[in-house]
């Protein structure tokens, strides 16, 4: 199996994959989690681009929430996986899909100088509301400041349409609509849907590891749309 990249989203850090991390690097899977914040989309995706560039061979590269954004840019991708997250077309931002639901906008606090923070309990019941409380409050303390801008950004590529895909849905999500999920997801050639919450990474790290080592190689060829549908 090629190698993995694992891209988190908006508010996020590297260390909220730790324990997805640590689970493929126990099978032997050599893992990177390029850390993002670099001020735009364009610069993000770059970031993750040259963690790509530097694997002997093309990685399966996992993007959730706005990491879909990111992966959307990307090239030499084996797989993309779309963990709840952006699946962009032409001249499309997360924000022009709707973004945020209205209970994650209103867990965001603007600060003055148009970064953003998001308040702790509102961050819990948004994004870890189905995961154990010791790990949602270990999650809520690893986010941070978001510059502005980023989820209006346009991926200049499209990988998507030329590289095999699987999307899943997280389907009790509470911070992206799973009915807009399930649009996006009509783009990719795979779809799996959990019964999870925004952040299975955080509660049901296993889900994702179990995905990457035991279905993708499965998808190697490109299907379109055709649903596999995995309800967890």
């Amino acid at each position: 199996m090629a190698a993995v990249v694992l891209v988190h989203g908006l508010y996020h850090r590297p260390e909220h994959f730790a324990a997805v991390a640590e689970g493929l690097r126990a099978s032997g899977i050599e893992v990177a989690v390029p850390e993002l914040h670099r001020g735009s989309l364009a610069a993000d995706t770059a970031a993750v681009q040259a963690v790509i560039d530097a694997l002997p061979e093309p990685p399966v590269v996992l993007g959730h929430s706005y990491g879909g954004s990111v992966i959307t840019g990307v090239r030499r991708a084996a797989h993309l996986v779309y963990l709840a997250a952006f699946v962009l077309d032409a001249g499309e931002s997360a924000a022009s899909l709707g973004g945020a639901s209205q209970r994650l906008k209103d867990a965001i606090a603007t600060e003055p100088d148009g970064s953003t923070t998001l308040h702790p309990g509102l961050a819990i019941d948004t994004l870890y509301d189905d995961c154990p409380e010791p790990l949602a409050a270990q999650a809520v303390d690893l986010l941070r400041t978001q510059a502005p801008g980023c989820g209006r950004g346009v991926p200049q590529r499209h990988s998507w349409k030329t590289t095999p895909s699987t999307y899943v849905i997280c389907a009790q999500d509470r911070a992206i609509d799973p009915g807009l999920q399930r649009t996006m997801a009509a783009r990719c050639t795979d779809v799996r849907e959990w019964q999870t919450g925004h952040s299975p990474f955080v509660g049901q790290p296993d889900l994702i590891v179990e995905l990457l080592l035991e279905d993708l190689p499965t998808c190697s060829a490109p299907r379109r749309n055709q649903d596999v549908t995995t309800t967890r």
